[in-house]
């Protein structure tokens, strides 16, 4: 049995050796070809600032997302981006209908604090963050009492985060002065 990472309100388990070193790495390489990654600008606290990371979005028809000022509609599966899927579907228990790629390129791409609480992914949403490439740090901080969880997310590793955790929790993956190599992160969720 997997433990839970946090101490109360929600559910983290981090799943070091989701996949193998060798096989994540061949996902990085084919899926840093193979989708389309966009350099998109977001409305944060009133101003455009470009995304310090690369983005795309797949899923199936209807499951449009929208974050930061932003709309994605999806693109279509690829078989590469099905077979992960199926893969993280079998592993967690839970069923996803969309996939938010960020390509991090090297140490200066970063993921603010944020939580994951949108409406369209319902009111204690399952999400399903794979990892392949540059081990990254992951910090994540509970609104109230100021506690810390920090993992470095590994090459072919899994997290999974459920219950209420978007409430209470939020989550960053911060820049870093060590140089670091390509990641690309492989978040599955459901859009209601």
């Amino acid at each position: 049995m997997v433990k839970n990472l946090v101490s109360q309100d929600g559910e983290l388990y981090y799943l070091a050796g989701f996949l193998a070193a060798s096989v994540a790495l061949h996902y990085l390489e084919r899926l840093s070809a193979e989708l389309d990654w966009q350099q998109e600008v977001a409305t944060i606290v009133g101003r455009r600032v470009p995304i310090p990371r690369l983005v795309c979005w797949y899923g199936d028809e209807g499951s449009v997302y929208q974050y930061s000022g932003l709309t994605h509609y999806p693109q279509a599966w690829t078989e590469t981006l099905l077979g992960l899927r199926q893969s993280v579907e079998s592993a967690s228990g839970h069923r996803f209908n969309s996939v938010l790629g960020n390509l991090y390129r090297d140490g200066q791409d970063s993921m603010g604090w944020h939580a994951d609480q949108e409406k369209v992914l319902g009111s204690n949403p399952f999400i399903a963050s794979l990892s392949l490439g540059a081990e990254r740090l992951f910090k994540i901080r509970h609104n109230k009492t100021g506690e810390t969880v920090a993992i470095n997310l590994a090459n072919g590793s899994l997290l999974l985060m459920g219950g209420s955790l978007q409430h209470h929790w939020r989550h960053c993956v911060p820049k870093t002065q060590q140089a670091k190599s390509a990641r690309i992160n492989l978040t599955f969720r459901k859009i209601l």
